[in-house]
């Protein structure tokens, strides 16, 4: 038995709107790793990888993890966020 991966991305996205409002979110893109199984202890974590321009907004990529207890990797991802 494991968990469906849109979970995981869904973590991920909470990550993300815990830190900026969703109307600030431009992009957000996930990569699967691995299956989570169920009684998985998960533990999903973001950092800021580079300030640009886009659009005429200043905006942050954000590079995007989700990792078990043991430390394997299940879900990795990329988002890119407008500062206000």
């Amino acid at each position: 038995v494991f968990a469906q991966g849109m979970l995981g991305m869904a973590w991920l996205g909470r990550v993300i709107t815990g830190w900026a409002p969703q109307s600030q979110l431009r992009r957000f893109d996930a990569r699967f790793q691995g299956i989570t199984h169920l009684g998985n202890a998960m533990r999903c974590s973001g950092r800021v990888l580079e300030k640009l321009a886009q659009g005429g907004e200043r905006c942050v990529r954000i590079e995007l993890q989700s990792a078990n207890q043991f430390g394997q990797t299940k879900i990795v991802g990329e988002a890119l966020v407008a500062l206000p």
